[in-house]
């Protein structure tokens, strides 16, 4: 469990410094651009790295907390695929989605992260995604805090895109990435 939580802070204490030290960060960009963001980027994957590898070795024996429903796979893999076109919005030219979500990565890391808790009763899983959760929760009131306005449509074709690319990426993570990577099928 000691990875797991490692991980945890690792990427959720790098992730942070904009909400927590908003100065440094810009002292640090100021400085040296480069060197600051690939600080960020290493600590960021190994944070990720030490969580997969962290809940790999934790979840065998993480104590189950409460059984899902039935019904909640279902659910779950119908806000992942939400989650994943909302994802594939964030990183395109505003279109009408970005425009009506305003921040669609944190909304689509909030549906990731609710649809896992839906469907995983785990300790692991609950530390897991709980943490992503919270994250995302106080990630956006730190974001409308700074008073970022709404992005205007630049390309509603970035809506087709989104939604081509989403589903897209969803299937390929759905039927080998998942599987592959944490030993687990999501369709049982």
């Amino acid at each position: 469990m000691a990875v797991f939580v490692l991980g945890l802070l690792v990427f959720f204490g790098i992730h942070s410094v904009r909400m927590l030290a908003g100065p440094f960060r810009e002292r640090q960009l100021a400085g040296n651009e480069r060197r600051w963001k690939g600080i960020y980027s290493l600590l960021s994957l190994l944070g990720i790295v030490l969580i997969v590898w962290g809940w790999m070795l934790y979840r065998p024996e993480a104590p189950q907390v409460y059984d899902p429903p039935e019904w909640a796979r279902h659910v779950t893999l119908l806000l992942v695929l939400i989650a994943f076109v909302l994802l594939a919005s964030a990183n395109m030219p505003a279109g009408r989605i970005k425009a009506a979500v305003r921040h669609p990565f944190l909304t689509g890391i909030f549906l990731w992260a609710a649809a896992h808790l839906l469907a995983n009763g785990d300790l692991a899983s609950l530390l897991l995604f709980g943490a992503f959760l919270l994250y995302v929760l106080i990630n956006r009131v730190a974001v409308e805090a700074r008073g970022e306005p709404a992005p205007a449509v630049l390309r509603p074709r970035s809506d087709l895109m989104a939604l081509g690319a989403g589903p897209a990426f969803y299937l390929v993570f759905i039927f080998w990435l998942h599987p592959l990577l944490f030993g687990v099928s999501p369709l049982g």
